[in-house]
């Protein structure tokens, strides 16, 4: 097998692509043989040492993948060899081969072809988790998404909109803002034009968002929760703006509104059950056509870099993913 292998996070320079032993799957493991991987914002603070998660070295970057299971380890009961899987285990995806975790593996129905696997669960699950469970979304309640073009709230809109809420999509340009549109959103902002509280104000008639997700933090926090309505829901979903912002705690009170974190990956550990049952809800979404992942495009896992590069300059619209 092949492999981009982190030997020193110093960034995605230090990234070699290397030549492998195939590993064997222990117990609870499986060997999978990667057609697909999507790159997220966490892959590229990982490589960077700016991670929450930071694995032993040397490791093989990529979270979020999708391919063909070659080999069960003991005790892997619910799957077989041959058969369709997405992953998202953290690590290991940019390659041509992983060991995974059998329990995250989740199984693909015909018609799932692995690009959009590898760009599935990360993305629906975070917004589903962050909507129908954190937020408690009712159909009818006005959602607020920033950051509404990238991966996770390309996802949002879908899910917002399969819920009946009304969408309000915030992007940084006219070209991000007419993508949202064509995912359902009822009206967009472009804050880089825009100022985002007066055309809240505006679009909601003075009422203000029900719930705001926020993937972005950063400067638009603040102007955002000060627009929320009344029992509104602030999601901190993450800051793929840069800095982590601080909030005056007298705005929650004013508007007798919740900050609401969204960690879906300790709510899959804690709450398995439920989680399964959520994936196996966007699975059945997906089959009926109300939400499909929205790939910016498909580079060549030997183009790692160039991706990196891409994500980091903030101009992907939806997802990318490196194919084998």
């Amino acid at each position: 097998m092949h492999a981009w292998l982190c030997e020193n996070p110093t960034g995605v320079d230090a990234l070699s692509w290397k030549e492998l032993p195939t590993p064997t799957p222990g117990p609870g493991q499986v060997l999978i043989q990667i057609e697909a991987a999507s790159l997220n914002f966490p892959d590229l603070l990982i490589v960077q040492n700016k991670y929450q998660m930071k694995p032993e070295l040397p490791f093989v970057p990529g979270s979020e993948y999708a391919g063909t299971v070659q080999a069960l380890g003991e005790g892997v009961t619910h799957l077989k060899v041959g058969q369709s899987v997405a992953c998202l285990s953290g690590t290991g995806g940019f390659g041509t081969h992983t060991l995974a975790p059998a329990k995250l593996c989740m199984p693909l129905p015909a018609g799932f072809p692995a690009t959009d696997g590898a760009a599935f669960i990360m993305t629906y699950a975070t917004s589903h988790h962050a909507l129908v469970d954190r937020a408690a979304l009712k159909a009818g309640e006005t959602v607020l998404v920033l950051g509404a073009a990238g991966g996770v709230g390309t996802a949002a809109i879908q899910i917002a909109k399969a819920m009946g809420a009304k969408v309000i999509a915030a992007a940084s340009t006219d070209e991000k803002c007419a993508l949202c549109t064509t995912l359902g959103a009822d009206a967009t902002i472009n804050y880089s034009t825009q100022n985002l509280r007066e055309a809240l104000k505006t679009l909601t008639e003075g009422k203000g968002p029900d719930v705001v997700y926020d993937p972005v933090g950063g400067d638009l926090a603040e102007p955002a929760f000060r627009s929320i309505a009344w029992r509104g829901r602030y999601l901190v979903v993450g800051f793929a703006g840069g800095p982590i912002p601080s909030l005056p705690l007298n705005l929650p009170l004013l508007k007798g509104a919740s900050l609401v974190g969204v960690f879906w990956g300790d709510f899959a550990r804690r709450e398995a059950q439920a989680n399964a049952a959520m994936m196996g809800e966007l699975a059945q979404w997906y089959s009926q056509g109300k939400i499909k992942p929205v790939l910016d495009r498909t580079l060549p896992m030997s183009d790692i870099k160039a991706a990196y590069a891409l994500m980091g300059s903030r101009s992907v619209k939806g997802k990318l993913v490196m194919v084998n």
